[in-house]
């Protein structure tokens, strides 16, 4: 290359990192503080590179002792909010400013799309109406015949592989059974992971939370820059989003034909969904709600029962005392029965230990200016003086789990929320 094609391309890469460091000027500009961002990267090192899973939790304790910091997610800014006083505002007093939540970039009409966390506005409010009155108590009760079929297979699973007397891994025979009870509940079929080797749902699932390489790097851009993605025309839409489609759209067609079950799917079908949606829409937003099911269910719920079941050994005491409980309702109920289970104090503590000890979610919330129309008219919201605008506003959950400004260790190494 000639020595014009060098410092045109020099010229390019200056005016890039100058765009770059301009863009990274913006909470600066505001007076938060945010800690030294990387060119085009941001604070996402960590994140691309797969360097640690909880990549926030570390500007959270470089910062803990302000009320508001800003991060960049590439170029996007990001508030993380640590003040209580200021998140009670945002979650409880002024929620309905932040209903809306991150927006995934992927095409309308796509199952991605369609799904109640891509949903804003009135369309996110009368979606959730449908979906919440799908998991009333009722509702519950009725496919709680079905866990309770998975439930023992697992129990037979887990004791024959005891008898062998060898180490087993629990969040893989946890995650079989999550997988048999949203393959149940969900999509309305039987996959029976516990007493095959590796069927093909197991399968299928495996590789659609296996986020590398490219379809990271499309996830990644669908997500911190929407706009970009949605312009080249990326789609994050697998061969296993199509296989979990095909599915759900075999299910809706049997109970076209008066097929009943009595699962989620069967439950959604027979809910009324708002007057503009036309019956091909329906069946769209139908099998997006069942693959949202298994996004969302499959391995938060297998991390926390595996974690349950590490803390359970750990803590033998506890562990007895779960089991007097859940003996004592059974002697009370006959057998294990819904009722029973919802008395279960100590068992729901156990349950709800977990996400604290190894959660690494972040609630989000849009700034209102971006996050559509929920109302006609939206009150900007003001933060020490200034308005924010175009950033996604964060609460580190994690992190703020361990805080010890909010939390008091006890002897046995837990973890109580200070008064």
């Amino acid at each position: 290359m000639g020595v014009e094609t060098w410092l045109l391309l020099a010229a390019v890469l200056v005016l890039l990192c100058v765009y770059s460091k301009w863009r990274h000027s913006y909470w600066s500009t505001k007076g938060v503080a945010s800690p030294p961002a990387l060119p085009f990267l941001g604070h996402m090192q960590s994140f691309v590179c797969g360097q640690r899973w909880l990549h926030m939790d570390k500007f959270y304790r470089q910062l803990r002792n302000h009320k508001i910091w800003g991060l960049y997610e590439f170029f996007t800014p990001a508030l993380m909010i640590v003040d209580p006083e200021l998140l009670k505002h945002i979650m409880v007093k002024d929620f309905d400013h932040f209903a809306d939540r991150r927006l995934f970039g992927d095409q309308k009409g796509s199952v991605m799309s369609e799904m109640l966390a891509n949903k804003l506005g009135e369309e996110w409010k009368d979606l959730r109406a449908v979906m919440t009155r799908t998991f009333s108590s009722g509702k519950m009760r009725g496919m709680f015949h079905l866990i309770c079929e998975k439930a023992d297979s697992l129990v037979s699973f887990s004791l024959k592989k005891a008898g062998k007397n060898i180490p087993v891994d629990m969040k893989d025979i946890f995650g079989r059974f999550t997988m048999d009870t949203i393959a149940s509940c969900a999509f309305g079929i039987e996959c029976n992971s516990l007493s095959d080797s590796k069927p093909v749902f197991i399968e299928k699932a495996e590789k659609f939370f296996n986020i590398r390489g490219l379809r990271a790097l499309k996830m990644a851009l669908m997500i911190t820059m929407p706009k970009l993605h949605n312009f080249l025309g990326l789609k994050v839409d697998n061969p296993e989003i199509e296989f979990f489609t095909k599915l759900s759209k075999d299910n809706i067609a049997a109970r076209e034909k008066g097929g009943r079950r009595g699962d989620f799917l069967d439950l959604l079908w027979r809910r009324k969904l708002p007057k503009m949606i036309s019956a091909l829409e329906k069946k769209l937003t139908l099998v997006a709600q069942s693959v949202l099911f298994l996004v969302a269910g499959y391995d938060t719920t297998a991390s926390t029962l595996a974690f349950s079941a590490f803390l359970m050994a750990k803590h033998p005491q506890q562990q007895q005392r779960l089991r007097q409980e859940l003996q004592g309702l059974i002697k009370e109920y006959g057998s294990v029965t819904y009722e029973g289970i919802m008395e279960a104090k100590y068992l729901d503590a156990v349950l709800m230990g977990p996400p604290h000890v190894a959660d690494s979610s972040m609630a989000q919330f849009w700034e209102p200016a971006r996050a559509g129309g929920m109302r006609t008219s939206r009150v900007k919201p003001r933060l020490t003086g200034f308005r924010i605008r175009e950033s996604v506003w964060n609460v580190r959950l994690h992190a703020r789990d361990y805080d010890l400004s909010y939390v008091s260790a006890q002897r046995d190494g837990s973890l109580t929320w200070k008064q």
